[in-house]
């Protein structure tokens, strides 16, 4: 299967600045996986991705979203309370500031992050500081913000879309699969008359047993929206057996009362034929579009069926995540995972990033994790 690695080729052609500080990234995780993990303690001295989800604000109600879905954590809150924690502008740019000497690669997602108070403004500033810039959405600003995006020097847009016209409109609403294909083909647009190899532009498809079957057909229909990449996202899945597992777990370790399980225990992996899966995406992989199709994780074959079917079961090498990414919420918590932010470590509105990075909260969750063959 393909991995992250296989978009350089294609940046490298179109702009070896961007593809220089991409492949430092993939570095900088090589480097974590084998030496900082080992070596440090719990500390560590990389830092190749940050990912902000900017707002708990979205426009759109998909279906497994682990956020706003039929399970999402965020339904029933008051958003009106939420949305008065959102980080100010000046926060991000102070943290930005911080990052500017070493650039890691910036991801930004929401909810929907073009309502993000601002939003323009702030991508920016941190396309300017972190030229590796990226923002996940889900169509909606595309055609608006064509122009600007474009001027700005975003590096990469990730556009969700998940299968043809019906399927993607029955997981994430009627006219988001026409509106989708308008907004990249308004960008890529405004690339052309901007004579701009920026931003990226592709497409994250997310698994769920409402499209699986259908991904092979689809995969090939797009072939035609200029795309940079089409990933794959398998989904992340659980059940309430092992999210009650994990809360006493996260109570007894860290004294965390864990809950954002609940948002992805949602049945969406129910009945999944993992091998028949296995199949297409075998078919999937031999189209050849003119870009990479990316599998997110890479599983093998044999093992798909677990991963959908058999929860309890642990298929994945172990996740180096926090030695070398961050996430940062719309509150200004900072956490090490964005399906599972319940263990805090720090806040931006009380302390600088680095010493957040490494302080005894961070080392105590590495170090756990380390010790936790089966996860946490």
């Amino acid at each position: 299967m393909n991995t992250n690695l296989s978009i350089l080729p294609k940046m490298l052609a179109s702009n070896p600045a961007l593809a220089f500080m991409a492949a430092r990234s993939f570095w900088a995780k090589f480097k974590a996986k084998n030496i900082d993990y080992h070596l440090y303690n719990g500390k560590t001295k990389e830092l190749s991705l940050v990912s902000f989800r900017i707002t708990p604000l979205c426009n759109k109600r998909c279906v497994m979203c682990g956020q706003w879905g039929k399970t999402g954590i965020y339904n029933g809150m008051d958003m009106k309370e939420e949305s008065a924690k959102v980080l100010p502008l000046n926060y991000y740019k102070k943290f930005i500031d911080e990052l500017e000497d070493i650039k890691p690669a910036l991801y930004v997602w929401g909810g929907e992050p073009f309502l993000y108070p601002g939003f323009m403004d702030l991508a920016r500033y941190m396309a300017e500081k972190c030229p590796v810039f990226s923002v996940n959405t889900n169509w909606t600003f595309l055609e608006e913000e064509a122009e600007r995006i474009v001027r700005d020097q975003w590096a990469a847009l990730f556009v969700s879309l998940d299968g043809l016209e019906e399927i993607n409109d029955q997981v994430r609403g009627k006219g988001t699969y026409r509106k989708v294909i308008s907004g990249i083909r308004a960008v890529n647009a405004e690339k052309q008359r901007q004579h701009s190899a920026q931003p990226f532009v592709g497409i994250v498809t997310a698994v769920s047993n409402v499209n699986y079957l259908y991904l092979e057909e689809f995969a090939r229909s797009v072939h035609d929206l200029g795309l940079s990449w089409h990933i794959i996202n398998l989904g992340t899945y659980t059940n309430d057996a092992l999210g009650e597992k994990h809360t006493a777990f996260m109570k007894e370790h860290f004294n965390v009362n864990a809950v954002w399980w609940k948002g992805i225990a949602n049945g969406y992996n129910e009945d999944i034929d993992g091998l028949r899966f296995a199949e297409i995406l075998a078919r999937v992989q031999k189209i050849r579009n003119g870009y990479p199709i990316i599998t997110v994780p890479v599983i093998k074959a044999g093992k798909m069926n677990t991963y959908y079917s058999g929860l309890d079961t642990l298929i994945r090498d172990r996740c180096i995540c926090p030695w070398v990414h961050v996430n940062i919420d719309y509150n200004g918590d900072v956490h090490f995972c964005g399906d599972y932010p319940d263990h805090v470590i720090g806040n931006l509105k009380d302390d600088s990033f680095f010493n957040i990075y490494n302080n005894a909260k961070a080392v105590q969750f590495r170090n756990v994790l380390k010790r936790s063959p089966n996860g946490i």
